[in-house]
């Protein structure tokens, strides 16, 4: 027998405006089908859990748009994670914080507003000048593929010092493009490792994230009868509640 599962067509943060013409996202859309059993099978796979790599293999496994995964925005992969989890389990999330439970209706989480002038189609790149040093640089906007190799740096620097904790100017070195138009990757680093002041990495964090289209995931609770703006914990029970 034939079965024919339904799909939905999501709408992306980035609205597909840093992807290249002729790229599967550049419309800013994907399609994803409706999650069966053979995903459940993915979510309670030990293997996928101990690697980190559960939520990706769900993800690839839902989206049906022919598409390289590795190319995805970390925003645009926040709301396709958001997508099905609402497609899968509907709308209603609970979650604990402060001690209590509470409720989040996922149906009114957005995508942050884009300014599309900040954009231009199709280039993933962008410049900032540094407040205190005036020194330019130039980024690029993480993709799935840059989160993975940022994992992989970061574990293999803890291999060889299990105290070296550097994920975040890991993060800054394969964020950045160019250093005052020098693109080669020792000066990137050099810089990051020993000249990045840290009011200077202060700001260029805030204007990424500013600049990033994606999910906002801030929602309201009350504890001990004080309202409270959180980050949205996300677990596995994101995409199994009865676990």
């Amino acid at each position: 027998m034939d079965f024919k599962l339904p799909t939905e067509t999501i709408e992306l943060p980035s609205k597909g405006l840093l992807y290249p013409e002729g790229h599967p996202l550049s419309s800013g859309t994907i399609e994803m089908k409706y999650m069966t059993a053979k995903e459940e099978d993915i979510l309670t796979n030990q293997n996928y859990i101990r690697q980190g790599l559960v939520i990706d293999k769900l993800l690839q496994s839902l989206i049906v748009t022919d598409v390289d995964y590795n190319d995805i925005l970390i925003g645009d992969k926040n709301a396709i994670m958001l997508a099905a989890r609402i497609l899968s389990y509907g709308k209603d999330y609970e979650f604990t914080y402060g001690g209590t439970t509470h409720t989040a209706d996922l149906s009114t989480f957005d995508a942050k507003p884009l300014d599309e002038a900040k954009y231009k189609k199709g280039v993933n790149e962008f410049e900032f000048t540094l407040p205190t040093s005036n020194i330019l640089l130039t980024f690029k906007l993480l993709t799935h593929k840059d989160e993975r190799a940022i994992e992989a740096e970061v574990k293999g620097l803890q291999k060889i010092n299990k105290d070296n904790i550097a994920e975040a100017t890991t993060r800054l070195k394969h964020m950045i493009t160019s250093i005052n138009g020098s693109t080669e990757g020792k000066d990137i680093r050099q810089f990051v490792d020993n000249a990045f002041l840290a009011r200077d990495a202060r700001a260029f964090r805030q204007y990424y994230a500013e600049l990033e289209p994606n999910v906002n995931f801030m929602t309201s609770v009350v504890v001990n009868g004080v309202e409270e703006d959180v980050d949205l914990p996300i677990t596995l029970n994101f995409f199994w509640p009865e676990s």
